[in-house]
């Protein structure tokens, strides 16, 4: 399945946020409102598509399965007859360039295996219509204030109209992601040589509202335990990750199953690079961007068009094989699937009294479900350092728009780190399950590592 928590998931135009001062943005007036369903999607998208008809218009997404299907095989690809209208290269990049991220552009000059199959685009993402409606009924209430979001209520697209930066990423941050999902996911670092290993971790992220015992301010709770490779097996990560991060920042604890006992984790965020990420990958750049987003200045650019993964169903075919999929520099572009979309841009930079390993970060938001789709990262120098990509693909089941991958490019040594996976795994993910508070506690964490033993 789709990355489900990868060790600390979730919260965690040209306007800047002054959250220096306190300021609160203003609330969405009820004529504002009243867009949504109409010109507007209920989630905040331009209901209409582009005027060269390459962008369709949205009619409701993908909410039905394709006939014959079986959830224990894996997500079927609705459009596996289509075939590429055109491929981005190297050598043809040029003529694209208005859209395609800087980033991608650097990843096709610099990696010879990156290209990118373009197919026609299908605006799939939807939702479940009580989502849509509580988003949409607490449109006019919410608001934000410092770091924090007051009145949220059970809303899952808290700013569908955004008027700042930070507003459209704390759309991503509490996007719909199912109400709760548990599975076995696989990710890979795999180095500048080609060579890789396996990462495999279970894990569950459930949302308050399916929780048994409900908790004020509470955003989400999520547990994930690695199970390969064997030095890291034992190893169990809990994250209590809050609503208003004014009035309460992210609780992370981990079990050590060498020291067998459980502590705080604080790296379990911002820049700190986690167990077998090899340093490819911050705990913030898990799930698109996740946790508080008080070190950065955030601008909203406006939106483009753009060329950006999109429903990639063929990257969980369950007949694929990792060993076909991970090349050197990059994953095999056969099996990833680009259309054209309209996206958010969004653009953070360090403030100058915070520190990260990234001094500034463009981030590229799908308007029809919010989720960030590619993400620039800037070193000290001012220069690309990475290039995220995330592929997206619509769970009709659910429904749930949602991911299917995530890479990450270091464009300085040719490494990268792909998660998500699910193909050669005989499961899938759950979503909707229900989580007892108590099984999320610190306690808890010591009962389930002393069976690991």
């Amino acid at each position: 399945m789709a990355i489900f928590i990868n060790r600390a998931a979730g919260i965690v135009s040209a306007v800047l946020l002054l959250v220096a001062t306190g300021q609160a943005s203003a609330k969405l007036t009820t004529a504002e409102a009243d867009r949504l369903g109409k010109d507007l999607t209920s989630v905040g998208a331009e209901q209409a598509g582009n005027k060269e008809g390459t962008i369709p218009a949205w009619t409701g997404g993908l909410t039905k399965a394709p006939p014959g299907w079986n959830r224990e095989n894996g997500y079927a690809d609705p459009f596996a007859d289509e075939k590429p209208l055109f491929a981005i290269t190297a050598q043809n990049a040029e003529q694209y360039k208005n859209q395609l991220a800087p980033g991608v552009l650097s990843l096709l000059r610099k990696q010879p295996n990156f290209r990118m199959l373009v197919y026609p685009a299908h605006r799939t993402a939807a939702f479940p219509k009580d989502v849509t409606d509580a988003s949409k009924a607490q449109a006019t209430q919410v608001e934000s204030k410092g770091f924090g979001v007051q009145n949220l209520g059970d809303s899952t697209i808290p700013f569908p109209i955004p008027k700042n930066g930070l507003e459209a990423i704390w759309n991503h941050l509490m996007r719909f992601t199912g109400g709760s999902i548990e599975g076995d996911v696989n990710s890979f670092p795999v180095r500048s040589n080609g060579t890789y290993y396996k990462i495999r971790m279970h894990g569950a992220r459930i949302y308050d509202r399916n929780m048994d015992q409900r908790t004020p301010n509470r955003l989400f709770v999520a547990k994930a335990s690695f199970t390969e490779p064997v030095e890291l097996r034992g190893t169990i990560f809990l994250v209590h990750e809050p609503i208003d991060q004014v009035a309460e920042s992210r609780s992370a604890w981990i079990y050590n199953a060498g020291a067998r006992r459980v502590r705080r984790a604080p790296d379990l965020g911002y820049d700190g690079y986690n167990d077998g990420s090899e340093g490819m990958i911050t705990s913030d750049q898990f799930d698109g961007y996740n946790g508080a987003p008080d070190r950065y200045d955030w601008k909203l650019v406006g939106k483009r068009e753009m060329y950006i993964p999109y429903n990639c169903y063929k990257m969980g075919d369950k007949k694929l094989k990792y060993a076909d999929m991970m090349l050197k520099g990059t994953v095999n572009p056969d099996y990833v699937r680009y259309e054209l979309h309209r996206v958010w841009v969004v653009e953070a930079t360090i403030k100058s009294a915070m520190s990260h390993t990234y001094a500034r970060r463009t981030f590229y938001l799908d308007e029809d479900s919010w989720a960030v789709m590619i993400e620039e990262t800037y070193g000290a120098r001012g220069d690309i350092w990475r290039v995220a990509l995330h592929g997206q693909a619509q769970y009709y089941d659910v429904p749930v728009s949602g991911y299917r991958f995530g890479i990450v490019h270091d464009l300085d040594s040719g490494a990268y780190y792909i998660s998500g996976l699910d193909n050669e795994l005989k499961s899938v993910g759950t979503y909707n399950v229900k989580g007892r508070l108590l099984e999320f506690q610190p306690d808890a964490l010591r009962r389930e590592g002393g069976t690991t033993h």
